[in-house]
């Protein structure tokens, strides 16, 4: 009688996979076709985790489409790079479906310093230019590689990694990911930047440095 209840084993693991499939996911099934988001509710008392819909009959093709994306950003800062977002908070028509994207441009030997997307994987198509990524692992190994126009390459939810452009001439990547919001938390600007300050004393042990140290860091990063 135990080996006929074999076969139901592999069935069960099935559905239990299925019904964890959402919670495992970067944002939450949707529940309708669409749902465009509503801004003017952000001026409410009330804030949902997300954003409410828009009526129907409210609803344009204009919702779901956005030049966010067909032009360069600046990229005349300290960095060398420009990071342009269309996700949920720019482009209503993504609220509930999950996805978004960015592009992202370099200035010759520009920077995408290190950073983390605390709700999405993201991966990368590059339009021009050469570039090397990575990203560091919860056991500290790091994955990188030279990544060039055509390619692509992933960078897991959560980890820290980044992008150097590698050459003389600009560059530019396409990021997609798997949430209307990944969230972007840059490691320097989270640290030495945060609003309140975090105490001096706690990075120095942490950085293994002086607080004079410190001090000078942070003055390059201030609250934003």
């Amino acid at each position: 009688m135990a080996n006929s209840k074999l076969p139901a084993l592999p069935l069960l693991a099935a559905v239990l996979l299925a019904l964890a499939a959402p919670s495992l996911a970067g944002d939450p099934d949707m529940l309708q076709d669409i749902c465009v988001a509503e801004y003017k509710s952000l001026n409410g008392p009330l804030r949902l985790n997300g954003f409410p819909c828009k009526r129907p009959e409210n609803v344009t093709a204009d919702d779901f489409f956005s030049g966010l994306l067909a032009s360069p950003g600046d990229t005349g800062n300290a960095a060398g790079s420009a990071v342009t977002a269309a996700n949920v908070e720019r482009l209503p028509g993504i609220n509930t479906l999950g996805v978004s994207m960015a592009r992202i441009d370099f200035a010759p030997w520009g920077v995408n310093p290190p950073h983390t997307h605390p709700r999405a994987t993201e991966i990368i198509f590059v339009l021009q230019g050469s570039l090397d990524v990575g990203f560091v692992t919860t056991a500290n190994r790091l994955f990188a590689r030279t990544v060039c126009r055509g390619e692509v390459f992933v960078f897991p939810r959560g980890l820290v990694h980044y992008q150097r452009n590698n050459g003389g001439t600009p560059a530019a990547v396409i990021s997609a990911f798997n949430s209307q919001l990944p969230g972007t938390q840059a490691v320097a600007q989270t640290l030495f930047g945060a609003s309140p300050a975090a105490p001096t004393d706690v990075l120095a042990r942490a950085f293994q440095i002086d607080a004079g140290l410190v001090e000078a860091i942070k003055s390059k990063f201030p609250p934003m």
